[in-house]
């Protein structure tokens, strides 16, 4: 059985603003032809190839119902899954995307939108997407390229251009169809233009914006840029006189008359409402005029070519680090020579010192190292009058007065002698005859002890 290709089919995933390149179908033949598209695609993996216009808004959402029949286990007919799925998009060959082209995506449980306004530049040429779906449950990815073949408008661009600044929308909710078309329905009655297209839609966060706090259903904010080919009506024009101008410097809402008509459904920031006229736009080039201060031009910028010879950055790094390390070994070599070649020495400061300090300093230091052999010799003989005696009444061995942990340094060279009188009272000697008693003369320089002192 030979399958339908998928562009005879339709492509429902895609809005270009005209429709160009695509075949419209009616819900009910979308239906019959859902499953059997995604069989197709998860087989082949064909690309797709979307045809939008230079200067008018590109809007392509991607499904994640699409992209679910990618994943094994493959879905069944009437099966529902709900696994969470993101995108990763990017210009094939290059990390990013094309710098017209933004994408969008809230939860892995919405879908992704790729959305923006096709430039001049790139008519003609196709701009492949590689888009990358993730599994965020089981890790499965697969892949897709969406072709963008860019085609040139007629009237591009057109001369009248504005844009509203919407407060109560996000991106994601202004890029609906419905919604879009709702508010280009809304322009077009007010306006009265004959072509009437939307240009670019830009979130409030990329122009500046805060977030919005999560309380009362705030939103981000959205700006909207429409073109028509007919001049600005007057209700669009209210806004520039001077009554509304001095309201909006106040920050106060202007007043005006044509609000009704967007009120039920978007609340327009009439203050930042910008209109340009493409036919009254005179060029803003001046002749720069060469004086102090700039720089002649030097024309385009010449980048070298692929054929520049290799140089070679050995003798350099030599250089650089040869010429600190001979520099530092000089230092070194100087340093050394100072601090150990040219030391004076002891004989040379004793020759300069005078001789009444030398011996001052040599008694300093004799008297210093006596007193610490002293100290570290403390275990010195003891006195003797310390030293055992015998009682001169019983005989017995009389101790020392200390004991061997005695500390000696606190000692008395001399002790306090202990008399007893018990051999004279013995004697039968009166008390009152010990005063008249004399010690006899000494012997040869010894005092004789006297018979019963002690």
């Amino acid at each position: 059985m030979q399958l339908p290709r998928w562009w005879e089919l339709g492509d429902p995933c895609a809005w270009t603003g005209q429709g160009r390149g695509t075949r419209r179908m009616s819900p009910a033949t979308t239906g019959t032809f859902l499953l059997t598209v995604y069989s197709i695609f998860s087989k082949v993996h064909s690309d797709r190839n979307v045809y939008p216009s230079a200067g008018v808004l590109f809007v392509h959402v991607l499904e994640r119902e699409y992209f679910k029949g990618e994943f094994p286990p493959y879905p069944k007919p009437g099966e529902i899954s709900n696994d969470p799925i993101t995108f990763n998009t990017n210009l094939m060959g290059y990390p990013d995307r094309p710098g017209w082209l933004r994408y969008i995506q809230r939860t892995p449980y919405s879908d992704g939108v790729l959305y923006g306004s096709p430039t001049a530049e790139n008519v003609g040429k196709p701009t492949i997407i590689e888009i990358t779906a993730y599994n965020r449950r089981t890790f499965e990815t697969a892949r897709h390229n969406l072709i963008i073949n860019i085609m040139s408008a007629e009237d591009f661009p057109l001369p009248y251009q504005a844009e509203f600044f919407i407060k109560n929308m996000n991106v994601e909710e202004m890029l609906a169809s419905e919604v879009l078309g709702d508010f280009l329905g809304a322009v077009k009655n007010v306006w009265q233009p004959e072509r009437l297209n939307a240009i670019n839609i830009t979130s409030a966060l990329d122009r500046g914006g805060r977030v919005p706090l999560p309380i009362n259903d705030l939103k981000e904010g959205v700006y909207v840029m429409v073109g028509a080919d007919v001049p600005f009506s007057s209700c669009l024009r209210e806004v520039e006189n001077p009554q509304n101008q001095l309201r909006c410097s106040q920050e106060m809402e202007p007043v005006i008359t044509c609000d009704k008509k967007f009120r039920t459904q978007f609340y327009i920031d009439w203050c930042k409402i910008s209109l340009v006229d493409k036919t009254k736009q005179v060029s803003t080039y001046q002749e720069v005029i060469r004086g102090e201060g700039i720089l002649p031009d030097g024309g385009e910028y010449k980048p070298p070519s692929d054929s520049l010879k290799s140089r070679d950055y050995y003798t350099d790094f030599l250089i650089t680090l040869a010429v600190p390390s001979a520099v530092a070994l000089v230092l070194f070599l100087i340093l050394a020579y100072i601090m150990c070649c040219r030391r004076e020495g002891v004989e040379k400061r004793n020759m300069q010192t005078p001789d009444i300090q030398l011996v001052h300093h040599s008694a300093i230091q004799k008297s210093t190292k006596e007193l610490r052999d002293m100290s570290k010799n403390r275990e010195i003989a003891w006195p003797l009058s310390t030293l055992p005696v015998f009682h001169p009444v019983t005989g017995e061995i009389i101790p020392p007065l200390h004991t061997d942990n005695y500390d000696s340094t606190n000692m008395p060279l001399m002790q306090t002698q202990q008399w007893s009188f018990a051999p004279v009272a013995q004697a039968g000697v009166q008390w009152s005859d010990l005063g008249s008693l004399q010690p006899p003369p000494p012997r040869d320089g010894v005092s004789p002890c006297w018979p019963g002192w002690s």
